[in-house]
């Protein structure tokens, strides 16, 4: 079977990497792979932290996938990919004010009664754990199941790996699904030429929606604007996350002296703009979590594009239009929710089925 996946980040090449590693042909088409959402995510493994109230099932799939990821990166190091590390200190969710205090008490007892695992920390225990903390904070949950990883590492690991199992990457720009008698058959490129294979995956991102050709889809851009830094050395060691004026804000460590402050969530389509606004905010609330990262040099500040969903979880499986499959819409766990999607896709193009884990999310049967 030859297979063509339209879309290089994180999931495109997993699904790719996967699928080769199964002994299927497989041609990723991507113009800059790495350069959507992938490049600007911060990396937080986090099922039970990321996902709201209601979210039973993403919450299920997360665990998943997160449960998946030790396998994962062994595999991707066995294949080329190097050692990406998958940095396993937890996550502080930190509260400054009675209402703060409220809400995590509220998130404790659910997570207790869903039988996730957490602990409710006193203001002196969080700082214990994390010492660069503000003395202002009253409380804390500490989440030791919810990880990270560099997602710009695990791409370049991704791309590396993919290569070593024979998938071929086309950096062109896709114009459009070809379609021949109701069946999806491959991709026009911008070029005009033209590749075909037996099945086409869907992994485009936020741009999943607007792919000429192809069915409609409830994907949208969710813009969120995010910021790195330098020079943190060992400033926290694992991602601390606050709700700072109603804002939430996250900020993650990430190889030996960087760190990760995000994230704006907005609904403004395609818009690139990095704006002072947003920079300012999330400096400002991060500066008030952590008073050391006023210290820390600002590198990179960037907006991308998250692909969302009416429901927030990822469409997964066959489309409405035979030969297409869907590997799209995770919105804001993309990183996390790689393993299991591309063992999810992978399953389905050898064996024609999607495992259970991955069967409610396919785009049947869905309010979207």
């Amino acid at each position: 079977m030859t297979v063509l996946v339209a879309g290089g980040g994180l999931i495109g090449l997993a699904v790719a990497w996967r699928a080769a590693r199964r002994g299927l042909a497989v041609t990723v088409v991507d113009e800059d792979p790495g350069s959507g959402a992938s490049r600007a995510a911060a990396g937080m493994l986090a099922p039970l932290t990321e996902a709201a109230y209601g979210e039973d099932a993403l919450r299920a799939l997360s665990r998943e996938s997160l449960a998946r990821y030790p396998a994962f990166l062994a595999d991707l190091a066995g294949d080329g990919g190097g050692t990406v590390r998958l940095r396993t200190a937890g996550t502080l969710e930190v509260g400054f004010d009675a209402d703060d205090m409220v809400s995590l008490d509220r998130l404790h007892a659910y997570y207790v009664e869903s039988g996730l695992p957490v602990e409710r920390l006193t203001a002196s225990q969080a700082r214990r754990r994390e010492p660069a903390l503000s003395p202002r904070v009253r409380g804390a949950l500490h989440a030791p199941s919810d990880h990270s990883i560099e997602p710009r590492a695990l791409h370049a690991a991704l791309l590396a790996a993919a290569s070593t199992v024979g998938v071929h990457i086309v950096r062109s720009r896709i114009a459009a699904l070809t379609v021949d008698n109701g069946r999806a058959t491959g991709l026009r490129l911008a070029d005009e030429s033209q590749i075909a294979a037996d099945q086409v995956v869907l992994a485009l991102g936020a741009w999943s929606g607007t792919l000429p050709g192809a069915p409609p889809l409830p994907v949208r851009p969710v813009k969120g604007q995010i910021l790195r830094l330098r020079g943190d050395d060992g400033l926290l060691a694992g991602t601390v996350r606050a709700l700072v004026r109603g804002q939430h804000v996250y900020l993650v460590p990430y190889a030996e002296d960087r760190l990760v402050v995000g994230a704006t969530s907005e609904e403004r389509g395609f818009d690139p703009t990095v704006t002072a606004g947003a920079v300012h905010d999330l400096l400002r609330d991060a500066i008030e979590v952590v008073p050391g990262v006023a210290e820390l040099e600002l590198v990179e500040t960037l907006a991308r594009w998250r692909p969302g969903t009416p429901d927030n979880a990822p469409l997964l499986g066959p489309s409405a239009l035979p030969g297409l499959v869907l590997a799209t819409g995770h919105h804001r766990n993309g990183v996390l929710l790689t393993p299991a999607t591309a063992d999810a896709i992978a399953d389905l193009l050898t064996g024609g089925t999607l495992p259970a884990y991955a069967a409610p999310f396919t785009s049947d049967g869905r309010d979207l």
